[in-house]
């Protein structure tokens, strides 16, 4: 599918994969109708040639509202993370219900394709790198559990209302107007303090990181390339970065010198997963390829934040 032909529905479309992607869809020719309910989303980096409808997709009538017989997708992005919530069951049950939500609505009305941004979490602690048909999926987050409960439910309406489905398995995305990761969290601790910063963990928990050009330009290589009922990809890059190596960027980046302190254990909270990298050769195969590695993307997006948030 054709971004350029798009009627493109984004939920929550203010945040840093959604503002991008609506960036890119415009860029490309479609149209786009933003709804976010702003919990964590910013107004201001919706791009002005969004439609922008401020929603809660809990709630089935606001849904029946934003999605109508014209939208021709839904890039369903909105979710509430573990680290912007502090209620696990109202967590997972929130989640699940606007993918049902935003599912039945599209069933009603006749739109039959649908990408969603699901996450690594979804593998738990897998074998490195983890491919797309690793199983038994384990997450150890409710967060995970509810993206693998969302991706559940758009297999079924994928198989058995004829939806075409593209999942993305997220790796850590990086990048400008992204606050509450570990980048932003760094940058605004050593500018308040440039001589010390304290680590969570043992600093060698080692992840892949993706810069959000480059996620949202997977995304629409996916979509216009992927044309099986339901599509699983994961989106990352082929190396990874440790949370120590992170802090020596931001501080490089900064042009400071700090004295690392850590708070000790393998992972910096419940749920984290220490170690993660996914495979990409699924990806590949389809014929795309990210150009940054892990340590370049994180660099990107040090240099994208530290203009936003150093004065």
């Amino acid at each position: 599918m054709k971004l350029a032909e798009t009627h493109a529905l984004i939920t929550g479309g203010a945040g840093l994969v959604g503002s991008h992607l609506a960036d890119r869809i415009l860029n490309a020719g479609g149209t786009v109708r933003v709804v976010d309910d702003l919990s964590k989303g910013d107004r201001d980096r919706v791009p002005g040639g969004a439609e922008f409808v401020k929603s809660d997709l809990t709630d089935s009538d606001a849904v029946s509202e934003v999605i109508t017989p014209d939208i021709n997708i839904v890039f369903h992005l909105a979710a509430y993370t573990d680290t912007n919530f502090d209620d696990d069951r109202r967590l997972f049950e929130e989640n699940t219900e606007m993918t049902y939500n935003v599912l039945e609505r599209m069933r009603e009305v006749g739109v039959d394709n649908v990408a969603f941004t699901s996450s690594s979490t979804v593998y738990g602690e897998a074998p490195r790198p983890t491919p797309e048909d690793y199983g038994p999926l384990e997450p150890i987050s409710i967060y995970g559990s509810s993206k693998l409960a969302d991706e559940g439910l758009i297999s079924t309406y994928a198989h058995s209302y004829d939806l075409t489905a593209w999942v993305f398995r997220f790796a850590n995305i990086v990048g400008p107007y992204q606050r509450g990761n570990v980048v932003p969290d760094f940058i605004e601790k050593l500018d308040a303090n440039p001589s010390e910063l304290t680590i969570l963990g043992d600093g060698r928990q080692e992840k892949s990181y993706m810069h959000v050009s480059e996620c949202v330009a997977a995304m629409q290589y996916v979509v216009e390339h992927a044309d099986n009922d339901l599509n699983i990809y994961n989106l990352g890059t082929k190396t990874t970065t440790s949370v120590t190596q992170i802090a020596d960027i931001v501080s490089d980046e900064l042009g400071v010198t700090s004295e690392y302190t850590y708070t000790g254990g393998d992972r910096g909270w419940t749920g984290d997963v220490p170690k993660m990298r996914l495979s990409i050769e699924k990806l590949a195969d389809l014929g795309w390829d990210p150009t940054m590695s892990s340590d370049e993307a994180v660099r990107q997006g040090a240099r994208d934040l530290i203009d936003e948030i150093v004065d």
